[in-house]
């Protein structure tokens, strides 16, 4: 176990009102969270979010990628099943640091996808830990969820670390004239299932 809980309060939302639980990582110190919606101590599946932090998409209402439009449809379709779990993970710009995003912005601004700029720039194209998730669900008392995903890596790596996942469902929004490419290479290169109208 990599994580430990270590705080929760009432958060209300444009969609009701969540819970807010804190975790920090024992070896680094970072922090990360997860809003609950509900009673999610009952026996079936979990409607349960992964999300990982954009700051430019989540805060700064950025049209580059579609981080924003995902976590503003998942929080309201948690809220509207009545139940369900959004893990808000802080690994920003796919674990690369807010200040390398930007950095592989700049070199997107000169044409590369995203996954060439973060090799240029000496990172995998993705660095994230989903194994934290997997911990965040367990502290919950959770370990049978419905997935909001287009990412099949999410589902691989929970499944590894014991989590049950009953069904995958889409979560295809916020695809705009800014975003194609990036949403392109994310279902070409990192393989995730997305139907796009500009392929």
């Amino acid at each position: 176990m990599q994580l430990k809980r270590v705080a929760q309060a009432k958060l209300p939302t444009p969609w009701g009102t969540f819970i807010i639980i804190g975790f920090e990582e024992l070896t680094t110190g970072k922090d990360h969270v997860a809003m609950v919606f509900g009673d999610i101590n009952e026996q079936q599946p979990i409607l349960t979010r992964i999300h990982s932090e954009c700051l430019t998409g989540d805060a700064l209402f950025s049209l580059r990628c579609d981080c924003g439009f995902q976590l503003e449809a998942a929080l309201k379709q948690i809220a509207k099943a009545g139940k369900g779990i959004l893990l808000y993970h802080r690994q920003e710009g796919r674990n690369i640091g807010l200040l390398n995003k930007i950095r592989a912005y700049a070199l997107q601004d000169q044409g590369l996808d995203t996954v060439e700029a973060n090799e240029q720039l000496g990172f995998a194209a993705d660095e994230r830990d989903f194994t934290i998730c997997a911990d965040m669900l367990k502290l919950l008392g959770v370990n049978k969820i419905q997935l909001l995903t287009n990412n099949p890596e999410k589902v691989k790596v929970l499944q590894q670390a014991g989590i049950t996942i009953t069904e995958r469902i889409p979560l295809e929004v916020g695809e705009n004239p800014n975003n194609e490419h990036y949403l392109a290479t994310k279902a070409h290169k990192m393989g995730h299932i997305l139907h796009l109208h500009h392929k």
